[in-house]
């Protein structure tokens, strides 16, 4: 039986879908709001940072460039550079003109740097500062021989690209993270011939300046590349690998005017929507809420939309359970108070109906297992008479006699009295008197097995429902010398069951089909008969099963309620 829903909380059901869409799509559309501003607002701030680092990268630079203006435009540090001669006048060439005009930028640059200066003049005193391999720790200058450099990778692509006072990572630049400035030093009092090249080297983490805007410890990566060497990377500070995933990281970048340098920011996106935790329980417990309060009022509402309906539905089941008796008033003047008044008078008709309708029913019923019961005794009767006429031709006196006798018991028992059902004992009693009656005149070339459990001999049950199929094995399945029938029974949770069993010739499956049309040669009455009387007395749910194999014999099974309260009382 299907749960009982009343109709109010149907209808509140799709209205609150409805209140749960609504939620669902302004929480989805606030979510994503949210999570849309956060991430510009993240974006926004690191590409403020970007601004701020390049303009900082440009200030430096241009003022180590200022530095390298300064010695490459001042002719009297060219003439220094190219002094020769006495070591004294070297010697304070070096201290009047070439170490203070390096010295003072220094200490005007507000970061640690290396200034060197590679000159051509081998004449010169040659000064070194600290370990060039070792990260930069004070600004510190250097004059090197050219000898240094010349047979280097870098100065040769250096000199071959005809390129000047640009910005390389050599040496051990990349490993420092470290940038340097390069330029040439050319004499304007000669043929415009080299003299020496300058060397500014500055550490790309003073260049950048404070990392606080780029929260790398949050896994934002910072990149410089250089563009005219086909992306490659100069300096990285951050988790990113260098070839990183594109779903995984949001890629901001920001070029270095009058370089080729470009600032990259990789970003991930965990960190861009690093608050949608939160924002998405905010929101869901929002939505929550309130579905939570739009339920208990839709609930509300439907409980007091209901309960004239929940009055209309128990009146039904009053009439379900065939209690018509029962009335319904409302007040007021709408649909409901018509419904009700329709049903009243429904009830009343049919109370009016039954009285008549049930007792025609019965009636019918009644003449119904009358005229099939009307319809087998003559049947055996004739059998019976056809055989004790044939041993009164042959002269068989005691056969008769006993014959006689038998049909006398087995009628007696039939008649029950004018009783339809009859214990299932005196049932098993007919048939044992059928079979006496049949062994006077097989002279006992049959043999019987009775299989019933004694705990259901008492039960109540039609007459003359197990003979006819007993009659059948003898009549239309005995085939050979003798023939073996066995009637057993027993009780399978509230039904009785009983079964004819033989072994004779058996039915074919068409055969068996035609015994539940009507009559015919193989099953006359009693397969068709028997079982329409227990469906009329007992219902569709009880009657005659048969399993045959021809030639391997036949099973009849009867299905029979074992509670006798189940019965019609059709007397």
């Amino acid at each position: 039986m299907k749960k009982y829903i009343p109709f109010t909380y149907k209808m509140l059901i799709p209205y609150l879908l409805l209140v749960l869409l609504t939620d669902a799509i302004i929480g989805y559309t606030s979510y994503s709001m949210l999570i849309q501003s956060r991430t510009e607002m993240a974006e926004t701030n690191i590409r403020t940072g970007m601004e701020q680092a390049r303009s900082n990268i440009r200030y430096q630079m241009d003022e180590i460039q200022r530095m390298s203006d300064t010695l490459f435009s001042n002719l009297a540090f060219q003439r220094a550079l190219q002094t020769k001669g006495e070591a004294y006048d070297i010697y304070l060439a070096m201290l009047d003109k070439i170490v203070p005009e390096i010295t003072a930028p220094l200490k005007l640059f507000g970061n640690d740097i290396r200034l060197m200066l590679y000159t051509l003049n081998d004449e010169l005193y040659f000064v070194s500062g600290d370990n060039l391999e070792e990260p930069i720790r004070d600004s510190d200058y250097y004059i090197l021989p050219f000898e240094d450099i010349k047979d280097s990778a870098w100065y040769k692509e250096f000199k071959d690209s005809e390129r000047d006072n640009i910005w390389l990572q050599i040496d051990t630049d990349q490993r420092l993270g470290n940038i340097s400035h390069i330029r040439r030093l050319v004499s304007y009092s000669g043929n415009m011939t080299v003299i020496g090249y300058v060397r500014i080297t500055a550490s790309l983490d003073d260049l950048f300046g404070d990392f606080s805007t780029f929260p790398v410890e949050e896994g934002i990566t910072i990149r410089l590349i250089d563009t005219a060497s086909s992306g490659e990377l100069l300096y990285q500070r951050g988790s990113a690998a260098q070839s990183y995933d594109g779903n995984s990281y949001l890629s901001l970048k920001e070029p270095i005017p009058g370089t080729d340098f470009v600032i990259e920011a990789l970003v991930p996106k965990a960190y861009l929507t690093k608050d949608a935790g939160r924002l998405q329980r905010v929101i869901l417990t929002v939505c929550t809420i309130s579905f939570a309060c739009m339920a208990a009022i839709g609930y509300i509402v439907a409980r007091l939309s209901g309960r004239k309906m929940k009055r209309i539905v128990a009146l039904v089941r009053s009439f379900q359970d065939g209690n018509f008796q029962k009335r319904i008033r409302f007040s007021g003047n709408d649909e409901f108070v018509h419904i009700a008044d329709a049903f009243n008078v429904m009830a009343a008709n049919i109370q009016t109906l039954i009285n008549s309708v049930y007792v025609q029913g019965i009636q019918k019923k009644q003449a119904e297992l009358e005229a099939l019961q009307a319809q087998i005794n003559p049947h055996f009767l004739y059998n019976t008479l056809s055989t004790i006429s044939s041993l009164a031709n042959l002269g068989e006196a005691e056969k008769v006699t006993q014959m006689v006798q038998g049909l006398s018991r087995f009628y007696r028992l039939t008649l029950n009295q004018g009783n339809v059902f009859t214990p299932l004992e005196n049932e098993l009693k007919q048939v044992e008197t059928y079979l006496d009656i049949q062994r006077v005149k097989y002279a006992g070339a049959f043999t019987v097995h009775i299989d019933v459990a004694p705990s259901i001999l008492q039960v109540q049950v039609m007459k003359l429902i197990l003979q006819p199929f007993v009659e059948n094995s003898f009549k239309h399945a005995w085939f050979g010398e003798t023939i073996a029938i066995i009637i057993k029974g027993q009780q399978i949770g509230g039904q009785i069951e009983l079964k004819v069993i033989d072994n004779g010739i058996g039915m074919r499956p068409e055969t068996v089909s035609r015994l539940w049309i009507g009559p015919s040669q193989t099953g006359g009455y009693g397969v068709k008969n028997v079982n329409e009387r227990i469906k009329l007395r007992y219902g569709d749910k009880y009657g005659i099963r048969i399993a045959s194999v021809y030639g391997g014999g036949t099973t009849v099974r009867i299905m029979l309620p074992a509670n006798t309260e189940d019965q019609p009382a059709l007397e």
